[in-house]
C-alpha cells in the first residue's frame, strides 16, 4: 500500500490530486493516477481541459489587476503549479495581496510550504460549501479588506458544489462595487449517455463525492449582477486567447465555460 503523507487519505482519489496529475504533476498518488486515466478515457479531452483552465487563471487576473483590482481570493486552488495567482497578480500589479482557500490538506501542507516566506499571500483551509465561513475567518480579513475591491476564482470547483448558486449570491453579496469575479466550470459536451453516468459514478468515488456539470444558461445565472467581459461567457479556451497561443484541436469530450464579471 501506498503510504502518504501524515493525515493524508490515499485510498481515496482527490480532485486536486487528479487535476495535478492531469497537468503533469507530481503531487498525486496511484489511487488519483487511476482515476485520471479512467477519466481521460471517458473524456479524451480531459488533459487539455486542465490546461486551458490554467491559460484562462493567467488572462484573468491580469485582466483583474488591469482594472485596478490589487486583492485576490481563490477558492478552492488546488496544488500550486506554475502561473499561479500570486505569480500572475505580482507581475502584474506588484504589492497585490492574495489568498488561497482549500480544503485539501495536501493543498494546505504544499501552499504554505511554498509561500512561507511570502508577506502578501497566504493558504487558508476553507470550504466553498461554507460561503459564511470563509467570509468570517478572521485570516482572511486580517489580510484582505472586503470593503475594497477583490478579485474573486472559482475555477474549475463550482461544478463540485451542488447548491453552487446559492453559494455565488452569498459571495457576490460580499463584494464591494468595482470587484471582479472569474469563473470556470464543467459542461456536458458531446458525452453520451452511458459516458456521462460512468462520469458521475467516478467522482461520486472521488473527494468531491458528486460533480455536477451545468448548461450555459445556468452558468449565466450566476453573474447576475456582474456585467460579463468581453467575450463573455464562452468555451475556456476562447476566453481572450492571446496571439501567440497554439490553437488545440477540437478533441471528443466535456466541455468548459468561462467567465469574468464586473461588480457593478
Amino acid at each position: 500500500m501506498e503510504q502518504g503523507p501524515p493525515g493524508i487519505d490515499v485510498t481515496v482519489p482527490s480532485v486536486a490530486r487528479i487535476y495535478d496529475y492531469l497537468l503533469g504533476g507530481k503531487d498525486n498518488f496511484a489511487v488519483d493516477r487511476a482515476a485520471a486515466e479512467k477519466l481521460v478515457e471517458l473524456t479524451p479531452n480531459a488533459r487539455e481541459g486542465v490546461r486551458s483552465n490554467r491559460r484562462f487563471i493567467r488572462r484573468a487576473v491580469t485582466l483583474m489587476a488591469e482594472k485596478g483590482i490589487r486583492q485576490f481570493l481563490d477558492i478552492g486552488a488546488g496544488l500550486p503549479t506554475q502561473e499561479n495567482v500570486h505569480e500572475v497578480a505580482l507581475r502584474a500589479a506588484p504589492g497585490s495581496r492574495v489568498v488561497y482557500v482549500d480544503n485539501d490538506p495536501i493543498v494546505l501542507t504544499h501552499g504554505r510550504a511554498l509561500l512561507a516566506d511570502n508577506a502578501t499571500t497566504i493558504v487558508v483551509d476553507g470550504d466553498l460549501r461554507d460561503p459564511e465561513g470563509i467570509l468570517g475567518d478572521p485570516r482572511i480579513n486580517e489580510h484582505l479588506d472586503l470593503s475594497r475591491p477583490v478579485g474573486l476564482l472559482m475555477v474549475a470547483v463550482l461544478h463540485f458544489i451542488p447548491d453552487a448558486g446559492s453559494v455565488v449570491a452569498t459571495l457576490r453579496d460580499r463584494l464591494a462595487p468595482g470587484s471582479a469575479m472569474a469563473i470556470s466550470h464543467l459542461s456536458y459536451g458531446d458525452l453520451d449517455e452511458e459516458k456521462i453516468r460512468e462520469g458521475r459514478e467516478l467522482y461520486k468515488s472521488t473527494s468531491a463525492a458528486g460533480v455536477t456539470p451545468r448548461t450555459h444558461a445556468e452558468l449565466l445565472r450566476f453573474f447576475d449582477g456582474f456585467d460579463l467581459v468581453e467575450p463573455g461567457l464562452v468555451v475556456t479556451e476562447d476566453w481572450r486567447p492571446e496571439p501567440d497561443e497554439p490553437r488545440l484541436p477540437r478533441i471528443p469530450g466535456v466541455d468548459g465555460y468561462a467567465g469574468v464579471g464586473l461588480l457593478r
